[in-house]
């Protein structure tokens, strides 16, 4: 009888983990197994043009929209993509800090995951998050522009 529990049990535990099944990493619902043309694209199908000024078309494409507050950086190699990245630039401390841990706070229940915070000042914030296939960066740097960046890197 102990026997079949136990054989019983360890097949419910199988079951369970392979029938859980792990989001792809992704920027904003793009995941970042896409080619490098079909982010393109569905960052163009979104709204957002191609900044040819900012970007060098044989490693990074930078988008910008007028109805974001934040630009796109889109770094790669051989159509494959090395990492993402919103800039955002304010002209107040307060509005980078104060957007800094909403996004940490989205992020941290998105995730459900503390991130490690290597750097908790007040004008030099940094927050990493480890997720399934990928490290999400948010960085604060308030120096003589506030900038606030949201990196995606995933992991090779």
């Amino acid at each position: 009888m102990k026997k079949t529990a136990f054989i019983f049990v360890a097949v419910m535990m199988l079951v369970a983990s392979c029938s859980k099944t792990e989001k792809p990493f992704n920027y904003r619902g793009l995941p970042l197994s896409m080619t490098t043309a079909q982010f393109v694209d569905s960052m163009q199908a979104r709204g957002f043009a191609i900044d040819s000024a900012a970007s060098d078309s044989g490693r990074t494409v930078v988008f910008a929209s007028t109805a974001q507050k934040y630009r796109v950086l889109l770094a790669f190699q051989d159509e494959k993509i090395a990492a993402v990245q919103e800039n955002y630039a304010f002209s107040t401390n307060d509005s980078t800090r104060q957007l800094w841990q909403e996004i940490r706070d989205g992020l941290e229940k998105e995730l459900d995951a503390w991130p490690n915070c290597p750097i908790l000042k007040d004008d030099h914030k940094v927050a990493k998050f480890d997720a399934s296939d990928g490290i999400i960066s948010v960085i604060l740097e308030n120096t003589y522009k506030p900038t606030l960046s949201v990196r995606y890197d995933p992991k090779k």
